[in-house]
């Protein structure tokens, strides 16, 4: 993978929220909503991103999209920096770098039909005629699994996964190289899931797409993943393979999400990791690592040290003390054997 030079590249991306106060609404403070992350996606692949609701994962999203406009960092996308880009610049590129959301009812015009949905971007980025684009419709709705006479129809008369079918047709209109996929079937149905995410995988491989999947559910981010990275208050814990992530798990906090995975054998007894506690405000983060307030292997270094995010394993990063070689004491390494 590292000799593959990745078609985007996310680095030391921050995005703070301003919190305004006070009878004059004046800047008081930020959320730190994403803070200083950076990872890489390879083409065809699937990179996804997991973690507690409010740990950043569709802040990060949107960001790349520039939905949210960055406070600081890089978004490099096939060697140029998109951030750097007016937004006439830019428009050109929102072709290629497509986005399907979580609510698929609220992310479609109700008073247009799947036809106009799907014909708009096609006309307003001048890709084709509008014959042309009507054909393009139609090719489009029969691979995500509607039928032509359904086109003509409006959002509201379809169910909730055959509205998330249009909203795939919609992004996949414009043969995007890479699309980001924000909590696209949670609000799904589990067996109408199952079916979305193999027909997310067999057009992954029909038109050569990248994705990252942005997701909380752990189950479904093993079965359609390549790498897998792990959120907390706007960071990433740890990142690696999935196979490796799931199996040899790094972080504590990794560790505690993977344990609340039911198991599927039922005579299996699965020592479950429970965190004490809430997800601390992302206004003002704890100081040193900001995953100690809640760690059941937390030590003195913790509170006053933020832990480096290095690689300590081939292509498996983590950051986290137990696994930092500098000023390692004993007693750390008694704790690391713990969990290696």
């Amino acid at each position: 993978m590292s000799t593959q030079q990745p078609i985007l590249r996310v680095a030391n991306l921050k995005k703070y929220f301003p919190q305004k106060l006070g009878l004059f609404k004046r800047s008081k403070n930020h959320v730190r909503a994403v803070d200083d992350i950076s990872f890489e996606i390879y083409e065809e692949e699937t990179f996804s991103l997991v973690g507690e609701s409010g740990c950043g994962k569709s802040t990060t999203g949107r960001s790349i999209l520039r939905l949210h406009e960055p406070t600081s960092g890089e978004i490099i996308y096939q060697g140029k920096n998109i951030l750097e880009f007016s937004k006439g610049e830019f428009r050109s590129y929102r072709k290629d770098l497509q986005m399907i959301f979580q609510d698929p009812y609220s992310s479609l015009n109700p008073r247009m039909t799947v036809k106009q949905l799907l014909m708009e971007p096609l006309l307003t980025h001048h890709i084709c005629s509008k014959k042309e684009a009507e054909k393009r419709v139609y090719d489009i709705a029969v691979k995500v699994g509607l039928t032509k006479p359904q086109v003509s129809k409006y959002p509201h008369e379809f169910s909730g996964g055959q509205r998330q079918r249009i909203s795939i047709a919609r992004s996949l209109i414009l043969n995007p190289k890479v699309v980001i996929l924000d909590e696209a079937v949670s609000a799904l149905d589990v067996s109408i899931q199952a079916q979305i995410l193999n027909l997310l995988i067999d057009l992954q491989e029909e038109f050569k797409l990248t994705y990252l999947f942005i997701s909380h559910d752990l189950n479904v981010v093993q079965h359609v993943s390549d790498r897998v990275g792990v959120m907390y208050l706007g960071q990433i814990m740890e990142m690696s393979s999935t196979d490796e992530l799931y199996n040899k798990p790094l972080h504590p906090y990794t560790q505690s999400l993977l344990s609340a995975i039911p198991s599927t054998k039922p005579r299996e007894k699965k020592e479950r990791i429970i965190l004490k506690g809430d997800v601390p405000d992302p206004s003002n983060p704890p100081s040193g690592c900001p995953f100690r307030l809640r760690c059941p292997k937390v030590h003195e270094r913790c509170s006053v040290e933020k832990p480096v995010y290095q690689e300590v394993k081939q292509n498996h990063w983590v950051a986290c003390h137990l696994y930092d070689e500098r000023n390692q004491t004993d007693k750390d390494k008694k704790l690391e054997e713990q969990f290696i």
